[in-house]
């Protein structure tokens, strides 16, 4: 079903669109390619077939995406795992991702390349929409992925980012107790860093970054990209945020 267009190739294309890695002191494509197995087939397969994600990430992407047509880029696609819900959404779901071992499961899911978030191989003010899910902890730069994001989107184009909840998520939270999630200093600080409650998820592997609610709505802001509506998921104490947003 899809492609992979691998690094080498795009180091070839013109410098407009040729990628380069992120900081490797901080998110190295090898550590994804090192759990991209045990992502695809123990992490993800926790939720497989149920009625309904327990994060509630399918009805965020179906309430702030919603019905429309036309390629969709997922920056940070992974293993493709939300490529079909995109598509019956009606859009052309199209993948960006840095890992090789990710991307070798998603390019039956969706058409992929291989490339960096912060130099993304599209022209210009050319997509209708763009979205990550799930990912931006995984981008030490998360506020130039927006801003490239923008560059990509064609003017009224709409970008949907949904990710960990910034207030309830991060190596400041103790989720042991669902119903009674402990908050510890460390909420105001950007940072990154594998701390987590529990072993069996992806931070404490791979670790994640972390900015405050208002730092990442500046970054929205500042990249010229509008806020206009909110999703949040889980429960009962919300586990993911978020943000659709439009450029002008």
């Amino acid at each position: 079903m899809g492609f992979v267009v691998a690094t080498p190739l795009l180091s070839r294309l013109p410098p407009s669109v040729s990628g380069r890695l992120y900081d490797d002191k901080m998110s190295p494509s090898a550590t994804y390619d090192a759990i991209a197995d045990w992502y695809e087939r123990e992490f993800l397969a926790r939720s497989r077939g149920l009625p309904e994600h327990p994060l509630g990430i399918d009805h965020a992407l179906r309430a702030l995406l919603g019905r429309g047509s036309g390629s969709c880029l997922e920056i940070g696609c992974g293993t493709g795992e939300w490529a079909a819900l995109i598509r019956n959404l009606g859009h052309t779901p199209l993948g960006v991702d840095l890992s090789a071992a990710m991307l070798r499961y998603a390019k039956d899911r969706l058409p992929v390349i291989r490339a960096d978030a912060e130099q993304l191989p599209f022209a210009s003010s050319t997509l209708p929409a763009v979205i990550t899910v799930m990912a931006h902890t995984d981008m030490p730069r998360y506020p130039v992925v927006l801003a490239e994001a923008a560059r990509v989107l064609r003017a009224g184009g709409v970008f949907v980012h949904v990710g960990v909840h910034p207030c309830f998520c991060g190596g400041f939270a103790d989720r042991s107790d669902p119903a009674a999630v402990v908050i510890r200093p460390g909420y105001l600080d950007s940072h990154w860093t594998t701390e987590s409650w529990t072993p069996q998820g992806v931070r404490a592997r791979v670790g994640a970054s972390h900015w405050p609610l208002p730092e990442l709505v500046h970054a929205f802001l500042d990249a010229g990209l509008a806020p206009e509506r909110l999703h949040e998921g889980g429960k009962p104490v919300p586990t993911v945020l978020a943000i659709r947003a439009r450029k002008h």
